[in-house]
């Protein structure tokens, strides 16, 4: 298998412009992204319709292309970036893995994990999920939770917390059964990924606002990895105060 790993980065974000470019002791956020993505692949770039990242990313001699402002979401952008660096590489990748670019602690082993399950011919789309250990997250509506089939296939990502149990009180949940969360990393085969910006969409994920809903709506299969790493993830600043408290009480170890 030939893989490509790309990170999509944008600086207009929401809830935390300039993210990419957020410094987590001492070096960017995308940086961070990049050098664990690369120790798990041949093939890194990143994709950005920023010239403050693209800059940046060539300063620390990084891979990367700039892709169009129009895109709405991480996979559009990979969709686009996939054409370049085939030229870019001159290699015909078989497969794309998309790494979130607030991910600045993804461990390779993960990005391992779903290469493996692409030697599946048969897999279309893989990803990955994390046992809810904590209580606070069940109820979170930042964190996305998914149930999948006994096979591992996805069966619907929310926001809510599901299953939902019948007859039991919420603060009784946690002790019924195991829930997952979802990691946000996708791994597609490479005549899959172009097809995904040009599916319907469908109201599951606009309700939602989660893509991945669309592919299932659309019956593409999802295979569902589960991992043991924990990985947290920048979403707001509030988010990266508090991974400097991790590093600060020694709960993450960086390099």
């Amino acid at each position: 298998m030939n893989v490509l790993g790309i990170i999509p980065a944008r600086y207009a974000s929401t809830r935390f412009p300039g993210k990419p470019l957020a410094i987590i002791a001492g070096k960017a956020m995308i940086e961070r992204v990049y050098r664990q993505t690369e120790q798990a692949l041949k093939y890194t770039v990143v994709a950005t319709d920023d010239e403050k990242i693209y800059n940046f990313v060539k300063k620390f001699k990084g891979q990367v292309l700039m892709t169009s402002t129009k895109h709405t979401s991480g996979t559009e952008r990979c969709a686009e970036a996939l054409e370049y660096a085939k030229n870019k590489f001159k290699v015909n990748f078989s497969h794309v893995v998309n790494i979130q670019g607030d991910e600045p602690f993804i461990k390779p082993q993960q990005i391992l994990q779903l290469t493996e399950v692409l030697k599946d011919k048969k897999v279309e789309i893989a990803t990955l999920a994390q046992k809810i250990t904590d209580k606070n997250q069940l109820f979170d509506n930042n964190v996305v939770k998914l149930v999948f089939s006994h096979s591992n296939k996805a069966i619907y990502f929310s926001r809510a917390t599901i299953p939902f149990i019948r007859g039991k009180k919420t603060n009784e949940w946690f002790e019924q059964t195991d829930f997952y969360k979802h990691i946000g990393i996708y791994a597609y085969r490479s005549d899959i990924l172009p097809k995904l910006p040009l599916l319907k969409k469908h109201p599951l994920e606009i309700f939602e606002s989660l893509e991945q809903n669309r592919w299932l709506a659309n019956d593409l299969v999802i295979k569902v990895a589960l991992t043991k790493y924990e990985s947290p993830s920048v979403d707001t600043p509030d988010d990266l105060k508090y991974i400097e408290k991790l590093i600060n009480t020694g709960e993450i170890t960086i390099k």
